[in-house]
C-alpha cells in the first residue's frame, strides 16, 4: 500500500492553519497527527478520518464511507472514505472539518514504553 501524493497535498493544504501538524507513516498510508493525536490518514487516494464515537453513525451514512476494521473488531470513531466521494470540495471539507472538530476533544494515544 501507499498513499496518493495529490490527495496528501490536499490534506496538507486543508490543515495549513492547524497547529502542531506532523506526518507519520501508519495503517499502510500517511497519517496526519494534529496536537499529537491521529486526525486523518491518506491510504491510496482514500481517507481514514477520525470522527469520534458520537459522529460515527452519521458519518457512515455519507456517500463512500465505511467502517474501519481491526481484525474482527469495528474501530468505532474511525471511517474510511473512498476517493470518489472526496472529489467535491464541499464533501472533502466535511471530512476535514469533522476530523478536526473531534481532534479538539480526543484523548491522545497512550505512549508506548520502549
Amino acid at each position: 500500500m501507499g498513499y496518493d501524493e495529490k490527495q496528501a497535498n490536499r490534506v496538507r493544504e486543508a490543515l495549513i492553519d492547524a497547529t502542531n501538524v506532523t506526518e507519520k507513516p501508519m495503517f499502510g498510508g500517511l497519517c496526519f497527527m494534529v496536537d499529537d493525536k491521529l486526525c486523518i490518514c491518506v491510504r491510496n487516494a482514500d481517507l481514514l478520518c477520525r470522527v469520534g464515537p458520537d459522529e460515527f453513525e452519521t458519518a457512515l451514512e455519507k456517500n463512500g464511507a465505511s467502517m474501519m476494521w481491526s481484525g474482527s473488531r469495528t474501530m468505532k470513531g474511525y471511517v474510511y472514505v473512498e476517493d470518489n466521494a472526496l472529489r467535491n470540495g464541499k464533501d472533502f471539507d466535511y471530512w476535514i472539518n469533522t476530523s478536526l472538530a473531534y481532534n479538539k476533544i480526543a484523548n491522545p494515544a497512550k505512549k508506548r514504553k520502549k
